[in-house]
C-alpha cells in the first residue's frame, strides 16, 4: 500500500481521464491521494474530487507563487471540510525572483508575510502543513522555527536535501520524496535519502510534473509512486514492501491520525 501524499488531481492535465489515472493507481496499491491547495482557483474542484472519492482527500494553501489568491481564500469554511488534511502548500521560492534588488526583496517580504500567515491558520486549525521550499532554506526554517510549527508540523514537500533542514525532523517535519529521486542527476538527494529518520519519509508524485524515470517527459500520475518506492528500496537497501508500509504509516500519522 501506498499514499500519494501529493497530486494535483485538480491539474487540468487530468480533466479528460481522472477517473482512469486513480483506477490505475488502485489497481496497483495506491490506496489515499492528497490533493495539495497551490491555486485558490481550483480549490472548489479538488473538494468536489474528494467528495467523489472515498480515498481521496485535499489541503488548503497558496503557493508562492500565486499570492494574489491568499486574500480570496476564506479558509474556515474549507478548513472545517471533513475531507481536508492540511494547509499548504505554502511556503517559500526565491528561484524566479525578478525585477531590481528591490523588487525582489520585496516580493520575498511577501512571501513571508503569508507563510507565517499560512503557519497561523494550521495552528489555529491544528492542521499539519504542507511547505514548499526553494532556494529559500534558510529563511524558510527560521520561519518555521520561529513561528512554532513544530505545534503542527507538517511535509517538506518535494524535499530539495539541503541538509540544513534535516533538523526539522526534530519538530516534527517529515520529508517528501518524489519523483527525483530517479533521476541520474539527484546526486544531492541520492547521499542525503540515508540521513533521513525513516519514520519521517513520505512518498510523493507532485504530479503531473517531476515525473520519474522511466517516464521523464510524460505526465505525471500516481501510479508512478511505485517506480519511487522501488528506488527508495534500492538506495536504503530495505525491502520493497518495508518501504511502503513506512511510508503509508507515516502519511497516515501525519495527515490522518484526526479522521
Amino acid at each position: 500500500m501506498i499514499i500519494d501524499t501529493h497530486i494535483h488531481l485538480d491539474n487540468e492535465r487530468y480533466k479528460d481521464d481522472l477517473d482512469e489515472v486513480l483506477n490505475r493507481a488502485r489497481e496497483n496499491g495506491v490506496k489515499k491521494f492528497i490533493i495539495p491547495g497551490a491555486d485558490a482557483n481550483t480549490l472548489d474542484y479538488a473538494i468536489e474530487i474528494s467528495n467523489k472519492n472515498d480515498d481521496v482527500y485535499f489541503a488548503v494553501g497558496i503557493h508562492p507563487y500565486d499570492l494574489d489568491g491568499f486574500s480570496n481564500l476564506v479558509y474556515s469554511s474549507y478548513l472545517n471540510h471533513q475531507k481536508c488534511v492540511a494547509v499548504g502548500e505554502c511556503g517559500l521560492d526565491y528561484y524566479r525572483l525578478e525585477g531590481s534588488d528591490e523588487e525582489k526583496e520585496l516580493e520575498k517580504f511577501r512571501q513571508k508575510e503569508i507563510f507565517i500567515a499560512q503557519i497561523e491558520i494550521a495552528k489555529r486549525y491544528k492542521k499539519p502543513l504542507i511547505v514548499h521550499i526553494r532556494d529559500a532554506s534558510f529563511d524558510a526554517k527560521k520561519i518555521l522555527l520561529e513561528q512554532n510549527a513544530n505545534e503542527v508540523g507538517g511535509v517538506l514537500h518535494c524535499y530539495n536535501a539541503d541538509e540544513e533542514l534535516l533538523s526539522l525532523a526534530n519538530d516534527g517535519f517529515y520529508f517528501g520524496i518524489g519523483g527525483v529521486v530517479t533521476f541520474k542527476n539527484a546526486k544531492k538527494l541520492i547521499n542525503i535519502l540515508p540521513k533521513i529518520p525513516k519514520d519521517k519519509l513520505l512518498i510523493e508524485t507532485d504530479g503531473p510534473y517531476l515525473t520519474p524515470s522511466p517516464h521523464r517527459g510524460e505526465r505525471n500520475e500516481p501510479l508512478y509512486t511505485n517506480f519511487i518506492a522501488k528506488k527508495m528500496s534500492e538506495l536504503l537497501e530495505i525491502p520493497l514492501h518495508k518501504i511502503e508500509n513506512i511510508t503509508t504509516n507515516n502519511a497516515r500519522k501525519l495527515f490522518f491520525n484526526h479522521i
